[in-house]
């Protein structure tokens, strides 16, 4: 089991709630008492730090249903029983962070995971050397862009990771979701779906924002910079750039971004000089709300097995150093 130690992340001009999860037992094979570490960053709209939608920030969006546990705090869970600590934040304007959400950039989502790494990496309990990044749908874009920069993140798993241009991503999202219904119960989903070509068209005009009209009456003022950086900044480009190890996880039944975006990319990194893993789960969806304890610990068993210790760059030398 995980013991937990609640944080306040510094990210540009806000604060982000989030949770440190430790593990019970003291840190395997390491003589400073440091843990593994893993920081999980959650997937599109508004979501909670446990990665399920942020039905305390955001009440009317979502279908009022019973919510299940969120992937990342499952994943947390799994993680600490194999030693290994995680850092999961609320995203700005989502469940005890403050921001809005409506206006975050997806170069500042890019910034803020950099910050919660920067927080992991001043806590006395985390082995600078030993981390890595799990990014689940946008999330996934996010630790890509991160790892390319950032050479002491040694390990990546991708879930329901994008590959092409969220243009096209979203456009056969919404296609299948018409199709099967998936999540179109939730009201930001069945609004996002219906107006997404204008929304991807003043996009790419670089308009201001799009006011989104919600059923029931309430509308969002969707500011469009995030949206268009999404579209300028497909999977596939940076994973050209990354030199790392990968596991890909997809659901089999994934209606935001379909299985065959982790075949591209794993097509990427391997030109690339990595050797990616692939992993697809049967019978479950983005959310891998199917996926059974034992496929959890898997996924958890394989992250970290892959947390090897790396070079540091001199700053982080200098911070290991100092304790």
């Amino acid at each position: 089991m995980a013991r937990s130690e609640e944080l306040s992340v510094r990210a540009g001009d806000v604060s982000l709630a989030g949770t440190l999860a430790l593990p019970d037992g003291p840190p395997a094979a390491d003589p400073a008492g440091r843990y593994p570490n893993a920081l999980l960053l959650p997937s599109w709209l508004p979501r909670d730090r446990s990665g399920a939608w942020d039905r305390i920030g955001h009440p009317s969006w979502y279908a009022p249903n019973e919510p299940a546990p969120g992937l990342l705090a499952r994943l947390a869970d799994a993680l600490a029983e194999r030693g290994v600590a995680s850092l999961r934040c609320d995203p700005r304007g989502c469940g005890g962070s403050a921001g809005a959400w409506e206006s975050v950039q997806l170069f500042t989502k890019i910034d803020d995971a950099r910050d919660m790494l920067a927080a992991m990496r001043s806590h006395g309990a985390l082995d600078l050397r030993r981390t890595g990044i799990v990014g689940h749908g946008e999330g996934a874009t996010i630790a890509l862009a991160v790892a390319v920069g950032d050479p002491a993140v040694g390990a990546l798993t991708l879930i329901g990771p994008p590959a092409r241009s969220f243009r096209d991503v979203l456009r056969r999202g919404v296609a299948e979701r018409a199709r099967t219904g998936t999540n179109r119960d939730h009201a930001i989903v069945a609004a996002l779906d219906r107006w997404s070509e204008d929304i991807i068209e003043r996009a790419q005009r670089r308009e201001a924002a799009f006011e989104l009209p919600l059923p029931g009456g309430e509308a969002v003022r969707l500011e469009l910079a995030g949206v268009e950086q999404a579209i300028q900044t497909p999977g596939l480009a940076l994973a050209t750039m990354l030199h790392r190890s990968v596991t890909l996880v997809h659901g089999a039944d994934d209606r935001w971004s379909d299985p065959d975006e982790s075949d591209l990319l794993a097509v990427a990194l391997t030109e690339g000089g990595n050797r990616p893993s692939r992993r697809v789960v049967a019978a479950a969806g983005h959310e891998l709300a199917e996926a059974s304890v034992a496929i959890i610990g898997e996924l958890a068993d394989d992250l970290a097995a892959r947390l090897l210790p790396r070079d540091l760059p001199p700053v982080l030398v200098a911070i290991e150093g100092m304790g």
